[in-house]
């Protein structure tokens, strides 16, 4: 099968402001700047198929964020090699954009204060999507997505629920091969996480469209993604199946924090 995702030994750092407690001291650093370096990504080797289903979690700080970025082309890496579907994100980013869906569950894509369907628009001609291929992809997303009833409503007047279906649909308006979720599901009730993961599956069974998804939610995990892969500390700690995470008898959740006890994986590590 096709490999659509390729990274080898992926480094990223950031430097950061050090500054000690007290007003004192945050007026000394004003002037007399200190920095330390925080390891976000050591090592990060992996590849995925096309039409794979991928859960890429960890606890706060992993690296969950950082590798994402660099995915979509936000970050570049200190060091390491990435390439999506024949692109190095970060380079030539116009073209690449042109092939990737991504939805981060606490940003928005959308324009606030213009109806969603205004919104729609000004994605198909940022993406430069035809005429005939953004009539056909926008009618199919309004009617699996039932936004009949909010398409010309400001983003602003929406629940979350019907915002984050509204950004699924604008991630998907130019046929993208590959969707990168950050949080999908983030905040929304029983029912319309219900309704995000069973389109997001019949995304993929239907058009056979690659899916990377970070989140803390494992049952979004579970209802969405084939294989896993887990991170902490910035490095990769496995990678495999469901069934091959999962202990004896445990839930997801309990076989991970069993897990993060055993290789002493902070959960507060400060990583991004």
């Amino acid at each position: 099968m096709e490999i659509m995702i390729t990274v080898k030994h992926l480094f990223k750092t950031y430097k950061i402001a050090k500054r000690n407690e007290g007003f004192r001291e945050a007026v000394k650093s004003l002037f007399n700047k200190k920095y330390e370096l925080i390891t976000a990504l050591q090592d990060i080797s992996f590849s995925v198929k096309k039409g794979e289903t991928v859960g890429y979690i960890g606890p706060n700080g992993a690296g969950k964020s950082s590798t994402i970025k660099i995915l979509s082309g936000i970050l570049t890496p200190d060091s390491g090699e990435c390439t999506v579907n024949g692109f190095i994100p970060w380079k030539n980013r116009t073209a690449y954009v042109k092939n990737i869906g991504v939805v981060f569950g606490q940003r928005s894509q959308l324009w606030w204060d213009i109806p969603v369907i205004d919104s729609f628009e000004l994605l198909k001609n940022i993406y430069s999507v035809p005429e005939g291929v953004y009539k056909n992809n926008s009618e199919e997303l309004i009617s699996l997505l039932n936004l009949e009833e909010v398409i010309k409503t400001p983003v602003r007047q929406l629940s979350l629920g019907q915002r984050m279906r509204c950004e699924l649909a604008a991630s998907l308006l130019h046929s993208p091969e590959i969707l990168f979720l950050d949080e999908p599901t983030i905040g929304l009730d029983a029912v319309s996480k219900l309704a995000v993961r069973k389109f997001i599956s019949d995304l993929n069974l239907k058009r056979k469209t690659t899916i990377i998804l970070t989140t803390h939610d494992m049952q979004d995990i579970e209802a969405i993604t084939d294989r896993i892969i887990l991170i902490g500390k910035g490095m990769l700690l496995l990678d495999g199946t469901l069934d091959a995470i999962k202990l004896n008898g445990m839930t997801l959740d309990e076989s991970l924090a069993a897990l993060y006890k055993r290789l002493n994986i902070d959960t507060d590590y400060s990583g991004q």
